[in-house]
């Protein structure tokens, strides 16, 4: 594998991160909803202070492209007029929280999420930059398999649990302990040896012998996980794709003048609230079983200095022949920025082409090396074993 650098932090709107396009400027909407002054007024800083392209990540966000240094405080003071800005850096860092799309008006989920940003804003905890929260309340879990560390789910009976992300088992808790207990998890994963040096995760802790203190254990077990959401239409609105998650300001701004809201998600899909028919711009997806809804891949070269290749025009052509049941992965360095877990296939580009992994991560060994992109096109069954 390439020697590419793992940073261990993810950029924000504060501390943007230099990319080969510029700075990165990561958006963290605020309980996962966007309101539609908000989108228009995003997808106008995007276009005037970026070069127009805007990132839907896996941690259900938005990051606008292109910034340059003189732009970005131009940016940040136009965030600020749409109340997307965090008063600091710390605060920012500290406020990674997934929320379930599928809450409806009445039900706990805004809430819990609004008493947890407050809760961390004023929290003094020294967390890891990728540890985060998940708020997934509904009678069935959609983000179990999604990237956080302390969740707040329901048990089976419909009451709220704490648990901790590689434990099988949660906390019973009161709706006015959820907030309290997922903090204090916070603070067991620090004070027990979790963060080092700014980096790490609380499955990985447990993993590795760290046994939860006796106030934290709990019986309850988890409510059962929903079927992985696809586009479409649900009660709360139309689910939308957006190709190998990326959009440009204009399609954006095609969601504002719906008049709805947009709930983000960690799918790279976001959520139309309230309409009832699906959305037609230029790189959404729409259908259920798009073939391009089976590939991921990073910003790849030229927008990303550590790429080694041009990610999403491989991924576009090879996502036809890709099995409905599999995965594939392409990645433009081995730092799996676009996914850090296993796929059924993965490609890494690296300067002596692509290598595959089959059934593992970036990060596994390769069972090829450097396979040439136009040979991978013009036949992928190599892809699946078929040579």
């Amino acid at each position: 594998m390439s020697a590419s650098v793992v940073k261990g932090w993810c950029p924000g709107a504060l501390r943007p991160m230099q990319s080969g396009d510029g700075l990165v400027v990561r958006v963290r909407p605020f309980g996962g909803r966007l309101d539609a002054a908000q989108i228009s007024g995003l997808a106008h800083l995007a276009e005037r202070h970026g070069n127009g392209l805007i990132d839907v990540t896996s941690r259900a966000n938005l990051q606008i492209r292109g910034v340059n240094e003189t732009s970005h405080r131009l940016l940040l003071d136009g965030l600020s007029q749409l109340a997307l800005l965090d008063p600091d850096a710390d605060t920012e860092s500290r406020r990674n929280i997934l929320v379930t799309p599928f809450w409806r008006a009445g039900d706990t989920t805004q809430s819990l999420a609004a008493e947890l940003e407050e809760a961390l804003a004023d929290s003094t905890l020294e967390l890891p930059t990728k540890f985060g929260f998940a708020i997934d309340d509904g009678t069935s879990r959609v983000l179990a398999g999604d990237s956080a560390d302390v969740r707040i789910e329901r048990d089976r009976s419909g009451g709220l649990l704490v648990r901790a992300d590689g434990d099988k088992l949660g906390r019973s808790v009161a709706r006015g302990e959820a907030v309290t207990t997922a903090l204090a998890f916070a603070d067991w994963f620090v004070t027990s040896g979790g963060a080092r040096g700014g980096r790490g995760r609380m499955a990985a802790h447990l993993s590795t012998g760290a046994i939860l203190s006796a106030a934290l254990r709990g019986e309850a077990e988890p409510a059962p996980i929903m079927a992985a959401a696809r586009p479409g239409l649900y009660a709360q609105g139309a689910m939308v794709g957006v190709a190998f998650g990326q959009m440009a300001y204009a399609t954006l701004n095609q969601f504002a003048g719906c008049g709805h809201a947009l709930r983000m998600t960690p799918w790279r899909m976001v959520l139309s609230e309230g309409k009832r028919a699906m959305p037609n711009a230029t790189g959404l997806i729409t259908e259920a079983y798009d073939p391009a809804l089976r590939v991921i891949a990073c910003s790849g070269a030229p927008r990303c200095r550590e790429a080694h290749a041009d990610t999403r025009g491989l991924a576009a052509a090879l996502a036809p022949n890709i099995g409905a049941a599999a995965r594939l992965h392409v990645s433009g360095c081995a730092k799996g920025c676009a996914h850090s877990g296993p796929a059924a296939i993965t490609l890494v580009a690296t300067g002596a082409g692509f290598d595959l992994v089959r059934g593992g991560s970036t990060r596994d060994e390769p069972i090829l090396r450097g396979l040439n992109r136009d040979d991978i096109v013009r036949d992928p069954s190599i892809l699946m074993g078929g040579h």
